[in-house]
């Protein structure tokens, strides 16, 4: 029996030492006393933690508790009151508001449609291998190929002209920087926002004017105005961006730790569906998001008053054995269907099929040209990066082959 948690506690956020894939050890003790306990954010904010399964897909299921961040307050860093969702960005908004951007996407995304993409995904994908053969090892993964092939994917859905590609990538990588350096101003991360934005309200211009094959110019034919295809833009490129990349980063890792898991992979080719999911599931790169209570709710024998945040763990909910056997083991043979690496309720991931996509056709693109990929360095010399935005990642991956 683990000691019972009598007082408020922090999110827990030390990971157990050479086990940078496991959520912090705290977690799991907080989930076996009580799935919902007091927290004390970094603001002095006291609101609640929510470890097991259930409970997180409750609050992310009820229309009580919301996304929008000026109601809420940052579970990992002290950001002081935050501001509204800027037009277009409907991951943080509630119905219905959320729902007409919702609805004007999900068309947009559907699996068939995705799926097309795969061809041009490998070749991507071929592109960037093809230049880290040629370049020779050592490489970091994370700047060669990790980072790059969502960003290019990204680029080719939105439709971003290849002249601009490369300022492109650094705004979306400036942007992930400022916000993730627990040492820069919160001003100058909302600059680097508003850079980006600059060029994405030129590029609409340009796509209104003269429309392409590209959702960029799908979009600009529906009644958004350009403000809210700028903050439709800025959300897909991040969310098309970050998380996939990590997912690629760290799933190497990951794989490379877990040798027999390697050589199945590389074994069975049909294991890459498989493979994705339970990378989502033993990593959960996204791995805390919040909610607010909007009135008084009764949850788990506890009452979350109106105004109250509630952190979400869903590194924890993932690793919890009510649901998932023998959780901290990774195996690409499970079948971790309820994993809420992709979230859960009206903002499950909207573009988890294009996630899907990019890695499993990038990660045996990977494993299979480099039969030979081994990190560079000893693994307990790989550094997570500096996080505040609750995506988990690496600094850098050297790898060779």
């Amino acid at each position: 029996m683990t000691e019972p948690v009598t007082t408020a506690v922090s999110l827990p956020t030390a990971r157990p030492p050479g086990c940078p894939f496991d959520p912090p050890v705290e977690s799991a003790r907080f989930r076996e006393h009580n799935s919902l306990i007091r927290m004390v954010f970094p603001d002095g904010h006291h609101g609640w933690l929510a470890t097991g399964h259930s409970t997180v897909r409750a609050v992310l299921t009820d229309p009580r508790f919301s996304a929008r961040p000026e109601l809420m307050h940052s579970a990992l860093a002290d950001l002081g009151p935050l501001p509204p969702a800027p037009p277009g960005n409907f991951l943080n908004l509630d119905a219905p508001e959320h729902t007409r951007y919702r609805k004007l996407l999900t068309d947009r995304f559907t699996v068939r449609r995705m799926r097309r993409l795969t061809e041009r995904m490998t070749r991507i994908s071929g592109e960037y291998l093809d230049a880290m053969e040629r370049a020779g090892g050592p490489a970091d993964l994370m700047t060669s190929f990790a980072a790059p092939v969502p960003a290019t994917m990204i680029c080719e859905l939105l439709g971003v002209p290849e002249s601009d590609r490369d300022r492109f990538r650094q705004l979306i990588a400036g942007l992930v920087t400022t916000f993730n350096d627990p040492d820069m101003p919160v001003d100058r991360s909302f600059a680097a926002v508003e850079e980006t934005q600059e060029y994405i309200r030129d590029l609409v211009a340009a796509k209104r004017a003269r429309p392409a094959e590209d959702l960029l110019s799908d979009l600009a034919a529906t009644d958004l105005s350009g403000s809210e295809l700028t903050g439709v833009a800025l959300l897909l490129l991040i969310g098309g961006f970050e998380t996939t990349a990590n997912t690629l980063g760290l799933g190497t890792f990951a794989l490379l730790r877990h040798p027999e898991q390697l050589a199945a992979l590389r074994a069975e080719p049909g294991l890459a569906d498989r493979a994705v999911e339970e990378l989502m599931r033993y990593l959960t790169v996204v791995h805390t998001t919040t909610r607010s209570a909007l009135v008084d709710v009764e949850l788990d024998g506890q009452v979350i008053a109106a105004g109250e945040t509630v952190a979400l763990s869903l590194q924890a909910a993932n690793r919890d054995p009510a649901v998932f056997a023998d959780p901290d083991r990774f195996d690409l043979r499970r079948n971790p269907a309820r994993h809420l690496g992709f979230g859960h309720g009206i903002h499950h991931c909207l573009g988890r099929q294009l996630a899907r996509i990019e890695i499993r056709t990038a990660l045996p693109a990977l494993i299979s040209r480099f039969p030979e990929l081994r990190l560079a360095v000893p693994a307990d010399t790989i550094t997570m990066r500096p996080d505040r935005l609750g995506v988990l990642g690496v600094q850098r991956l050297p790898v060779i082959w």
